[in-house]
């Protein structure tokens, strides 16, 4: 089993959520990309101003780094364009990528109920499905998350105790 995964999928999909699960269950460290923002980066979202491909580039460097420092690693990261996978990947050919992939209604409800988080509106929710370029089953394991946490969870350690690398 690959020991450098990185969850991927839309704000409010559960990457952290699962993530951890996944770090916990594997005894590996845990990194949520969102707390790898710059301070820059938080303001404009805390605006409700959606991020753009300049804005990432320093922060998924960053995630690349922690993933080639870490050999074993989970990294909870939105990676919503191929570009932005290929940074997480650069240089590492043993990263295993999991799409939590769920509906605008169903990531929207879940929004609803968070708190304190600076994501700030369905717009930007909206901006993120509008920028999603879904990876391919090729490129990673793909869930579906109108299913429980629970049951992602053992989906997601099923598919990665039973796959390549993605």
């Amino acid at each position: 089993m690959t020991k450098r995964i990185v969850v991927l999928g839309v704000s409010g999909s559960g990457k952290s959520l699962i993530g951890k699960s996944i770090a916990d269950t594997l005894g590996y460290p845990f990194f949520d990309g969102d707390d790898f923002h710059s301070q820059a980066n938080v303001d404009k979202m805390r605006q409700g101003t959606p991020l753009n491909d300049d804005d990432r580039k320093g922060w998924l460097a960053t995630l690349n780094a922690i993933l080639t420092d870490n050999p074993s690693a989970v990294i909870a990261c939105s990676g919503l364009k191929p570009e932005y996978r290929a940074m997480l990947r650069n240089g590492l050919d043993d990263v295993t990528m999991i799409y939590l992939k769920g509906s605008i209604d169903t990531i929207w409800q879940r929004h609803q109920k968070r708190d304190g988080h600076y994501f700030n509106g369905r717009e930007m929710l909206e901006s993120q499905f509008a920028t999603l370029v879904e990876p391919t089953e090729d490129e990673a394991l793909v869930i579906d998350i109108s299913q429980n946490a629970d049951a992602v969870l053992k989906e997601a350690l099923t598919l990665l105790a039973n796959s390549p690398t993605h």
